[in-house]
């Protein structure tokens, strides 16, 4: 391995590689994985001048630290926390200069639930697929990152290519998580007051999320129709039902199939919020379309 390359000197709770993930392969059974957040993918990578495809650390809770071999343009966004480079803080949500050798601490989610970390040059692990995400539910991509891990990077993109963003505009984690949602395909396995139920009552994150999908705790959905569905096929943002009757909203790493009801699928552009959740935050779903 080359010297352009950066070292996990404290892997955090769960950190991964991830870019904007696999697409066109759920006919094999392969979920898309990616980003739970892929606006703050897109905004890091904009911020050291690489494309908005490269892959990043996705960093769950309480960070990393990392050591670059050679000096390196990073950039610390999604949920704001400390950074601190050889214990000095260092800014958040812009382009910072790491020099070769120095610690990169990226500190606990002071709000939200999901920093990203983005390098000059991008993490240059082999592709699978097509992306370098790291799939927690097929074992696809690299592992979960490990104290002993080192990653290779890309070559430095042109500085010319940096500074695009001068006041990046990051959404801040919400207080309450409102997801727009289109009933069906299976919303008529629930009764009429399980659907009212669904639309106007507020659930919480649980702690049992992941990236799989968002648990939630609160009023369970009765059932309209008995027995089991044949498995059929899901898409990413689906709300499947289980037994217990409590929502699960499904996240990049969902399984392609399931054999639960779906009562609506959440529109794509409001699950990067959802990867920001935190435990205990409200939910509520309202209806469209």
């Amino acid at each position: 391995m080359t010297d352009r390359a950066v070292a996990v000197v404290r892997a955090g709770a769960l950190t991964t590689v991830q870019d904007l993930g696999r697409v066109g392969y759920a006919h094999l059974g392969v979920p898309r994985s990616g980003a739970l957040d892929p606006a703050a993918v897109r905004l890091v990578n904009r911020l050291v001048g690489n494309p908005e495809t490269a892959a990043v650390l996705e960093t769950t809770v309480n960070g990393c630290a990392l050591r670059p071999r050679r000096a390196v343009t990073v950039a610390v966004g999604g949920a704001p926390c400390p950074v601190r480079v050889d214990g000095r803080p260092a800014a958040w949500g812009t382009a910072v200069r790491v020099a070769a050798g120095a610690v990169l601490e990226v500190g606990a989610a002071v709000r939200g639930v999901r920093t990203y970390v983005g390098f000059g040059g991008g993490i240059d692990v082999a592709p699978v697929l097509g992306s370098r995400s790291a799939d927690l539910l097929s074992g696809l991509g690299p592992a979960p990152l490990t104290e002993e891990t080192v990653l290779p990077l890309g070559a430095a993109p042109d500085a010319a290519a940096r500074g695009a963003v001068d006041a990046p505009p990051w959404p801040g984690p919400p207080d309450e998580l409102v997801l727009r949602v289109r009933l069906g395909p299976r919303h008529d396995w629930f009764t009429a007051a399980a659907l009212r139920t669904f639309a106007t009552r507020a659930y919480r994150v649980s702690p049992a999320s992941n990236r799989i999908g968002l648990r939630l705790e609160g009023p369970s959905l009765d059932r309209a129709l008995p027995g089991e569905l044949a498995s059929e096929g899901m898409v990413l943002g689906a709300v499947q039902v289980p037994p217990d009757g409590r929502p699960v909203v499904f996240l990049a790493d969902h399984p392609t199939t399931g054999g639960y009801p779906v009562v609506g699928v959440v529109r794509e552009a409001d699950l990067g919020a959802a990867a920001q959740a935190v435990p205990g935050t409200p939910v509520r779903f309202t209806l469209v379309g």
